[in-house]
């Protein structure tokens, strides 16, 4: 772990940041590195897992509690305070010498409770983050996707005790098996007790001589895993999907975290959204606007035939009920709205020219231009 990066850091944020602030930075650098974006860019799928191992832990208030304790010793899944002995779960690989007073006070940062609660209770495994981009079609009709999210699981070969197949944990001669201990204090005001979580098996009331080879003694061990996931229809850029109980495993009976997925939507190169209404611009030539035409318009069930009536202005807009996106909450669709521009020929030969001129010529004083008979109307009378 020595040669991570500080997850501050990676995002960008100062160490006080707020959990705005880190969600902000997180989507910004996410969806800078994103592996749609960067096809084969392995420096920028590096920098992506980073920056998403990073938000894992800091929107976790938790996890980032452990972390600005313990720095990245204190979120590794394998970080076990709990084994105790010689060497503890690392086999003498780890001192916890400097730690006996910290373990002391850490209250509710690993779960020990205010009076000194033992870590041998159920306890709620941790929430997974993890982020997805979609299609614009994606997010408007649904679709099933399958995610990579690896999570802390019961160890198989030890069934979570943390000792070494054919051993099991001892109960803590210290503190009895309950995980704490108390200390009772002469003082002015009388003798005070207080209860604290106990220093020889770190709260959790187990001593593990021989841990498991395979989760050091933690009993949780993490694993990779990919899982399809249903996109509800009407999902939008920056919503969270939470998937209940997919999160990483419990401990001692409790019940699993969520998976969070942080949902980005691609721009469409024709639709934008606006809630669950959709808008597109249709370009017309000057003769189907004064003229009048039938057009196909594009929907995002194909397209459609809609008529424009003579004498449409540019950016008029036509509304087409219930061809929007559909209301992630409630039943039926938005609307899609079609806005029409009028294109100025270019290039046209002197033969057009002159037809042009000749059209102008019949029509600019006569009833046809009601803007300009009212703006030159205007213009009179200031002057």
């Amino acid at each position: 772990m020595a040669d991570k990066r500080d997850f501050y850091e990676v995002l960008g944020v100062a160490k006080g940041a707020s959990d705005d602030e880190i969600k902000k930075a997180y989507r910004r650098l996410a969806k800078q590195y994103h592996p749609d974006l960067n096809a084969g860019d392995k420096t920028a799928e590096q920098k992506f897992k980073e920056v998403n191992e990073a938000y894992e832990v800091l929107s976790d208030s938790e996890k980032r509690a452990r972390y600005d304790q313990f720095g990245h010793a204190g979120v590794d899944p394998n970080f076990n305070p709990g084994a105790g002995g010689p060497g503890g779960a690392y086999g003498g690989g780890f001192d916890f010498g400097d730690f006996g007073d910290i373990f002391s006070n850490l209250g509710d940062i690993f779960g020990f409770g205010g009076q000194g609660g033992a870590r041998n209770g159920p306890m709620r495994g941790n929430d997974i983050h993890i982020h997805l981009t979609i299609s614009f079609e994606e997010a408007a009709k649904g679709a099933k996707k399958q995610v990579e999210a690896s999570r802390v699981v019961t160890c198989s070969t030890c069934g979570g005790t943390g000792a070494k197949p054919g051993t099991h944990p001892e109960t803590c001669s210290y503190c009895h098996g309950t995980g704490t201990v108390k200390v009772s204090q002469r003082t002015p005001f009388g003798v005070m007790s207080t209860s604290h979580p106990c220093e020889h098996c770190h709260g959790t009331g187990k001593i593990v001589k021989d841990p498991c080879p395979d989760c050091r003694g933690v009993g949780q061990v993490r694993k990779p895993r990919k899982l399809e996931v249903d996109i509800p229809a009407g999902i939008d850029d920056g919503q969270v999907l939470t998937l209940r109980g997919q999160g990483d495993f419990g401990r001692n009976g409790g019940p699993p975290g969520d998976l969070n997925i942080s949902v980005s939507v691609r721009a469409h190169k024709i639709f934008q959204r606006r809630g669950f209404d959709i808008y597109c611009d249709v370009p017309l030539t000057f003769a189907q606007a004064v003229l009048g035409s039938d057009i196909h318009v594009p929907t995002l069930d194909g397209k459609v035939d809609m008529h424009i009536p003579a004498g449409t202005q540019p950016g008029e807009t036509f509304r087409l009920r219930g061809k929007g996106i559909k209301n992630l909450n409630r039943y039926g669709s938005g609307d899609e709205f079609v806005r029409v521009t009028v294109e100025v020929p270019k290039n046209l030969t002197e033969q057009q020219k002159t037809l042009l001129r000749q059209f102008d010529d019949a029509t600019k004083d006569g009833p046809h231009y009601e803007k300009r008979k009212s703006f030159f109307a205007k213009l009179k009378g200031l002057f």
